[in-house]
């Protein structure tokens, strides 16, 4: 896989976090949990943590051991620790990850939520939705849909400033 190359011009990153805070408002009555995927999501959910000046502290999930391709890939060397710092039972829980592409990510997200406790609800809020869906799963709040080649991979570039970044693959 190559390095990064251009950031994608027709995605403007304040403007979809705006529209993805929007898409969230409605749940503020309900006191929800925010919840992030390691690493982009995490970078995400801290900004939509901060527009929507939510009160209880934001939760980060490394959904590493938790992959269906792990015996597979072996462990990530930069394998991070969930953290969790609320009861989630009960609780309507924002899940915040950068991209949406094979939905393998969120599941794995889901099994690892679960396992801390069963929410009352889960609102799945993706920065970027792209085609490929292998599993079906499906965002609740998009913040951008991107339309790429089947050769091509968008990746979250940040923490500060937050960049998208597309990569050709070699097939």
């Amino acid at each position: 896989m190559s390095s990064p190359t251009a950031v994608n011009p027709n995605v403007d990153i304040e403007t979809a976090l705006a529209h993805m805070a929007e898409g969230l408002t409605p749940l503020g009555p309900r006191r929800p949990a925010m919840v992030g995927i390691h690493t982009g999501g995490v970078w995400v959910a801290r900004r939509l943590h901060k527009l929507l000046d939510l009160e209880d502290p934001l939760g980060s999930l490394d959904i590493s051991f938790y992959r269906d391709d792990f015996t597979r890939i072996g462990v990530n060397p930069q394998v991070k620790a969930s953290n969790l710092p609320i009861d989630i039972e009960n609780r309507h829980v924002i899940l915040v990850d950068d991209v949406l592409h094979t939905g393998r990510t969120i599941r794995a997200a889901l099994n690892e939520i679960f396992d801390y406790g069963r929410p009352a609800s889960v609102t799945l809020a993706v920065l970027i939705e792209r085609s490929g869906r292998e599993l079906p799963i499906e965002a609740q709040v998009v913040g951008a849909h991107m339309k790429l080649n089947k050769n091509q991979h968008v990746k979250l570039v940040g923490p500060e400033p937050l960049a998208l970044a597309v990569q050709e693959t070699g097939g």
